[in-house]
């Protein structure tokens, strides 16, 4: 199951690493990232592996939610399957 991680906020030291951090210790595996600095703003997109998470999609929105809140960053988690129902519209 691939999963797209957005965050958008601020840019700080340690955004990268926290995200990295949480996924590592749920077995989700990084397959791409993407993200840029606009004029201080941070906005980076992820696409990840679940298939072998220990954690399950809602818990991990949520965990990375409460942690993203914590250092002022919008983060939100989605399910592949909605960019894919979207495009096909």
């Amino acid at each position: 199951m691939k999963t797209v991680i957005t965050i958008v906020g601020r840019d700080r030291v340690g955004i990268i690493a926290m995200v990295s951090n949480i996924l590592a210790e749920n077995n989700i595996n990084i397959l791409n990232i993407n993200q840029n600095i606009l004029e201080g703003f941070f906005n980076m997109v992820m696409l990840v592996d679940m298939s072998q998470s220990i954690i399950s999609l809602k818990d991990l929105g949520q965990l990375l939610g409460e942690k993203g809140t914590a250092m002022g960053l919008d983060i939100k988690v989605q399910h592949e399957d909605i960019f894919n129902v979207m495009h096909r519209v």
